[in-house]
């Protein structure tokens, strides 16, 4: 299995690091996703699916004001969500999603927009303000496949982060582990 969830959990189980997840649009498929893989008790803390918008506040310390002047579908809101989940599930790493899945617009924003964060242990180069990293996400189709890049998504953000993380030590010892080169 070389899943995006399957190597996630691989290379957190590696690290020794654990994951929380915070969904909104995708509500729990993140989750779903990463703990159909064998082995993600390693290092899945767990997850909290946020889809009303006073829950980001109440359950992971998104700023009221910012949501109140913004809506839910932010940048801001989804770093928040991401770094929320990592305090309140005392993870190493957060991943959140918020977002559009339609079918009809929300906050302002239009049906496939969607946002995805990472906040983890270190800050690279690209976090030089602090609070981890976002990306913002305009996407196509219907409410299921919308809801699916997303979790597609968010997994590929990570997965970015915790290989830009890895030294090279590391990865020479994960490459001697998967027979690779």
């Amino acid at each position: 299995m070389n899943s995006p969830a399957a190597q996630v959990v691989r290379l957190l189980t590696v690290k020794g690091q654990t994951l929380a997840v915070a969904e909104s649009l995708t509500g729990g498929l993140v989750a779903a996703e990463i703990t159909a893989t064998p082995g993600a008790s390693q290092a899945f803390r767990g997850s909290v699916t946020a889809y009303a918008t006073e829950l980001k506040r109440e359950l992971l310390g998104v700023d009221a004001t910012l949501l109140d002047q913004r809506g839910a579908v932010d940048p801001q809101v989804a770093a928040q969500m991401a770094a929320g989940v990592r305090k309140a599930l005392g993870a190493d790493w957060g991943i959140a999603t918020t977002g559009v899945a339609g079918p009809e617009p929300q906050d302002g924003k239009p049906v496939g927009t969607v946002f995805v964060a990472v906040e983890g242990p270190s800050v690279s180069a690209s976090e030089a303000a602090g609070g981890g990293k976002v990306t913002a996400l305009r996407l196509n189709g219907d409410r299921a496949e919308i809801r699916m890049e997303s979790v597609r998504s968010v997994l590929a953000l990570l997965l970015e982060e915790l290989a830009s993380e890895q030294t090279g030590n590391e990865r020479t010892q994960d490459t001697e582990r998967n027979g690779g080169f």
